[in-house]
């Protein structure tokens, strides 16, 4: 029978931590927090719940920081999951690895829970991870670190629901990642996943300017093919439009519709850059509406898509309807207007 850990470096997540540890511990052998400088209870909450604890002197650097709590257990399957995360589904799914030979790399449905403008309740996005390391796995990667290994992937059915990208806790670590990409990038400049990371920092904190130029040179550099590119075509929309390039907005989406002609998600984002143009160029209301609203069409008819990286829950379903209503109410044709209230109720 092979042993299974929990491993996780934590810093100040007392507000978080045990909700992590509790949602695990029924389905793994032993716990342990790595942490690297906190000043709260992170290490007395951990303990109190079972988990060895070590200390790790920050050195800004994440893979090494991992790869430190990696070194506490020489259990044969290693559960890297992080302090604002918790095992939601499909416990049984790390439990059944203890039947399982260690000569693959697990994957799990990571899904993040975000804020959406103007509805009261959480979206969410999904992402399918690699988090489950047989021993002597190692990550590398000052940040946005990964595991690096020649042994495959599988996915395993397992979800975990993540709550780091609520507002409130972005707010928590503004300026980490900034600090740490840009390290990262004085040794590799033309990285097109570190510049697209930066770009997605600077965005979330509203510097719309300083994110355009990364996620170009992504969008150049990057490969077609990459898990993260999806995101990246979606998030360089979004930046456009709060920029106004109107133009760019629409010939990067014309380049990159061949490639996703099965994303709600973009076809959703699409009609947002489309009636955000119509509202700053009134002259142009007539030519681009029924563009946004074939374009809304687009992302319902699809549907949810929840296999695809980074797909925003609702986009496929409720989101695309609710957007057509307010559009339908907007041109006065009520019948319509009311058909899509029902479909987003």
């Amino acid at each position: 029978m092979y042993r299974i850990a929990l491993v996780m470096i934590a810093r100040n997540e007392a507000r978080c931590l045990q909700r992590c540890l509790h949602s695990a511990r029924p389905w793994v052998d032993e716990m342990w927090v790595l942490d690297t400088g906190s000043v709260d209870a992170t290490m007395s909450l951990a303990e109190s719940s079972s988990a060895g604890v070590a200390q790790f002197l920050w050195c800004d650097d994440f893979a090494a920081a991992r790869n430190a709590a990696l070194r506490l257990t020489d259990a044969d399957w290693c559960v890297v999951l992080d302090a604002d995360e918790w095992i939601s589904e499909g416990g049984e799914g790390l439990a059944a690895l203890r039947h399982q030979a260690p000569d693959f790399m697990g994957q799990i449905s990571v899904v993040s829970l975000i804020k959406t403008a103007g509805l009261a309740a959480d979206g969410t996005a999904p992402s399918w991870l690699t988090r489950v390391l047989p021993r002597g796995v190692r990550y590398e990667g000052r940040v946005h670190e990964q595991p690096v290994s020649p042994l495959p992937r599988r996915k395993l059915p397992v979800s975990v629901l993540h709550d780091g990208y609520l507002p409130e806790q972005v707010l928590n670590k503004q300026g980490r990642n900034q600090h740490l990409l840009s390290l990262a990038l004085a040794g590799q400049p033309q990285d097109p996943y570190l510049n697209y990371q930066l770009g997605k920092d600077f965005e979330v904190r509203g510097e719309f300017a300083q994110a355009l130029p990364r996620y170009e040179l992504a969008l150049q550099q990057g490969d077609a093919q990459a898990g993260w590119r999806h995101d990246l075509v979606l998030r360089s929309l979004y930046t456009l439009k709060k920029l106004s390039h109107f133009d760019a907005a629409i010939n990067l989406a014309q380049a990159e519709m061949p490639n996703w002609l099965n994303s709600p998600d973009f076809y959703f984002t699409l009609g947002d850059v489309l009636l955000d143009w119509a509202t700053h160029e009134p002259a142009r209301a007539d030519e681009l509406l029924p563009m946004i609203e074939s374009s809304w069409l687009r992302a319902h008819d699809i549907g949810e898509q929840p296999q695809l990286q980074d797909s925003v829950s609702g986009r496929g379903s409720h989101l695309a309807a609710h957007n057509l209503s307010v559009l339908y109410d907007g041109l006065g044709m009520t019948d319509k207007a009311q058909f899509w209230r029902a479909r987003a109720a």
